[in-house]
């Protein structure tokens, strides 16, 4: 296991990068998750006994990297959470998409619908039963013709379940790497990462911005050149 990267950290909240292909929480594959991995690296640096807090307040698909704000108090959880439903939690994400985009910046609104039984969700028309309003921005950072491939700077409204991936798949600007979506690049890591996250500090009310850039290998070579 690599080491933690802890990119900020107080009495209350702790913000870290999360690597590619580590759960958010356990689940039922019985891998090592970042509420486990975190909840260890608070017990061994202040010498805790028994068991630490750690609130799990949002989360990144499993194969998805980047930056994550966890708390360490039930209060910072509670105000947190209450952030996230309200849409006070801030989410830019970078993704690497197939083709080139119809505009250098666009706002894209649908309606999502999840299927439990295959875990993955779909766009569908608006008031079809069960559907959720997903919204999201993009702006294109950069277009590489050669490979014909985008790269995305997308900032979330909502948080639906596989928003990003659906809203523009659905479009046919699958995520590069994205098994379940029909992205190419088979086999490869999907290339979405979350990049910025702004959240308004628990106690004192401060807006506070963290951000964490992907290591400029593998599909995200292609982010050489773009000033972030």
């Amino acid at each position: 296991m690599e080491k933690l990267n802890v990119i900020y950290e107080d009495n209350h909240i702790i913000v870290v990068e999360k690597p590619v292909n580590i759960p958010s929480q356990g689940d039922k594959t019985g891998d090592i998750d970042m509420l486990s991995i975190i909840k260890d690296y608070l017990k061994e640096k202040y010498q805790k006994p028994g068991n630490v807090y750690l609130g799990l307040v949002h989360r990144l698909d499993r194969p998805v990297g980047g930056v994550m704000v966890f708390a360490k108090t039930s209060k910072a959880a509670a105000r947190l959470s209450e952030q996230v439903r309200e849409n006070h939690l801030q989410k830019t994400y970078l993704a690497v998409v197939n083709g080139k985009m119809e505009q250098p910046k666009a706002l894209l609104e649908d309606y999502l619908l999840k299927n439990e039984r295959n875990n993955m969700s779909k766009a569908v028309p608006e008031g079809t039963k069960d559907s959720k309003r997903a919204s999201l921005d993009y702006e294109v950072l950069k277009y590489e013709e050669e490979i014909n491939l985008s790269v995305l700077k997308i900032h979330l409204h909502t948080g639906r379940h596989h928003q990003i991936r659906v809203q523009l798949s659905s479009r046919n600007h699958s995520i590069y790497g994205d098994q379940k979506y029909g992205g190419r690049g088979h086999g490869k890591q999907i290339a979405l990462w979350a990049y910025e996250l702004t959240i308004f500090h628990p106690i004192t009310k401060e807006p506070m911005t963290f951000r964490s850039i992907p290591k400029m290998i593998g599909s995200w070579k292609i982010l050489e050149g773009i000033s972030l």
